[in-house]
């Protein structure tokens, strides 16, 4: 190579350039900063930005404020919403109800997602093994499951595990041989939630399936053969290659399943309609539309969703710190 060619590392490409010693570290800089499209993925996003900042931001921003206001049926109408500081906190982290109900939510959510995040892992480890036809009929059934909306799948589930003519009752009768006739499932509160993780979780399951699926495409087949060559069972494959290629995605389906089942709304609400007892079954999401709309205290139900909000934000944090440690690891 010429000794009139100087070799320097780039680290935007990650490779090698050669460029005439003319060229010194002054001029480098000044190319830099006026390399062409810099501020494009930038620009790019600010479409995108606006819009969150309007359909997001700003209803958290009414909701902080509301939660320091007393905010009845009356404020609704046009009255004066008087600012009372830190009342509505005060009175919702006094209240052994919201205590209860918040370890109940923190109770359903952790089964939901623990229930979720292993049958949608088998599922996904499945496709990834079975020919294309079956691949095809395990996908439309998980995309049917996916597509029904939550309200009209609580309906069906709540007939399934119907007293009088539900077909659970029916099937355990004629398997098990003990009698279930008129047998409610909805009023004792952990039978309740029983049938609740079982919706939750039919629906749930799909975006696991498949967010898992499209990460197990990106495993290396030759590393998966190598170790397999080596003696390395399936669950070590999953545990020591599988996983750690993985890592990240699992993170982040599993964040997004905490936020999802710790704020659920619809599942709940729909399976009190049909039978279970709101003073026992009652969680985060259905606890503040009780005290919102039910009560008119929209005061306090913001001061209750700040305070999931900072929750699931504190649960966000806490995973992806843990996560990037171990990958620095």
């Amino acid at each position: 190579m010429s000794s009139s060619v100087t070799l320097i590392r780039e680290h935007e490409s990650g490779g090698l350039q050669e460029l005439p010693p003319e060229l010194g570290p002054k001029s480098r800089r000044l190319q830099r900063r006026t390399r062409p499209g810099r501020f494009t993925p930038i620009v790019l996003l600010v479409p995108a930005l606006v819009i969150l900042a309007v359909v997001i931001g700003w209803p958290l921003i009414q909701l902080f404020v509301m939660s320091f206001q007393e905010f009845g049926r009356s404020q609704v109408f046009g009255a004066p919403a008087p600012f009372v500081g830190f009342d509505n906190y005060v009175r919702v982290l006094t209240d052994p109800q919201f205590w209860a109900v918040l370890g109940r939510s923190i109770l359903f959510c952790a089964a939901n997602v623990v229930t979720a995040m292993v049958l949608g892992t088998l599922v996904a480890l499945l496709m990834h093994r079975v020919n294309k036809f079956f691949k095809v009929l395990v996908s439309v059934g998980l995309l049917l499951a996916w597509a029904m909306p939550a309200l009209t799948a609580t309906i069906v589930w709540g007939w399934m595990f119907d007293t009088q003519y539900g077909v659970v009752n029916y099937l355990l009768e004629a398997v098990s041989g003990q009698d279930f006739t008129n047998h409610s499932w909805l009023i004792d509160p952990f039978s309740f939630f029983v049938v609740a993780t079982i919706i939750v979780t039919w629906g749930a399951v799909p975006f696991v399936a498949f967010t898992i699926f499209a990460g197990l495409t990106q495993v290396p087949d030759e590393v998966l053969e190598a170790s397999q060559l080596d003696g390395a069972g399936a669950w070590q494959r999953f545990r020591l290659i599988v996983f750690p290629y993985l890592r990240s995605i699992f993170v982040v389906v599993i964040i997004l399943q905490v936020i999802w089942d710790l704020r659920v709304f619809t599942q709940i609400f729909a399976l009190q309609g049909i039978g279970g007892i709101k003073e026992q079954t009652s969680t985060l999401g259905v606890y503040i539309y009780q005290i919102s709309l039910g009560k008119g205290d929209y005061g306090t139900g913001g001061a209750i969703a700040v305070i999931m909000v900072i929750l699931m934000v504190g649960i966000s944090i806490f995973y992806v710190r843990r996560s990037l440690k171990e990958e620095e690891q």
